[in-house]
């Protein structure tokens, strides 16, 4: 299954809710509070780029891609704006981009969630191509257990999907509820509740 979503034109319409313009605080407070030091890292789907200027502003080396010139020429221009040196790159993950040695750290906020419908397997190769062994894995998703409206907010997963899908490269460290800041749809902010998922790669 190919992804249908024209994600250039999204960006060009501004049909883009979860971009908030602000970094993740969740993804603020897992730097903090775990053992994920500045190292070399990947964002996947990194839009506009802010929570990868957040993190080359704390001392990753970041290298963050997207789907979507559109983003990637914004996310471009802010980071220049921010002062701050990323290796932006328009390249799709499923189609085996060649990003370099696997990374220490990888992170996505929307991602897997997305993806999954579309190709898992696929992503699960991605994955293990590019996270390091040894090496940690962060993905923010949206939460099964949020009792609100199903076509408000980003897709949903279940605890058991997101650690039985990850099991086979990863062993899971945390999974913690958190919400979903800054998205607004149809003028209106809303909460999606969310997964964070912290993994270790598995030794290949």
């Amino acid at each position: 299954m190919q992804d249908t979503i024209n994600w250039n034109e999204r960006y060009s319409t501004r049909q883009t809710p979860w971009d908030s313009g602000k970094h993740s605080p969740e993804l603020d407070r897992v730097v903090d509070e775990r053992p994920i030091k500045p190292c070399r890292m990947l964002e996947i789907g990194c839009g506009t780029g802010t929570n990868a200027i957040f993190l080359a502003q704390r001392g990753f080396a970041v290298t963050a891609v997207d789907v979507s010139s559109l983003a990637v020429d914004q996310a471009h221009a802010k980071a220049k704006q921010a002062g701050v040196n990323i290796d932006f790159r328009v390249a799709d993950i499923l189609r085996g981009a060649d990003l370099g040695p696997p990374f220490d750290f990888v992170f996505d906020r929307g991602v897997y969630h997305h993806l999954r419908t579309i190709d898992l397997w696929g992503f699960l190769t991605a994955l293990s191509r590019v996270t390091k062994s040894g090496g940690h894995y962060l993905t923010l998703a949206g939460n099964a257990n949020d009792r609100s409206d199903p076509e408000i907010g980003p897709p949903r997963v279940h605890a058991h999907e997101i650690c039985g899908e990850l099991n086979a490269l990863f062993e899971l460290i945390e999974l913690r509820e958190f919400v979903f800041d800054g998205i607004v749809i149809g003028g209106v902010s809303v909460s999606p509740l969310g997964w964070s998922g912290l993994f270790r790669r598995r030794p290949a």
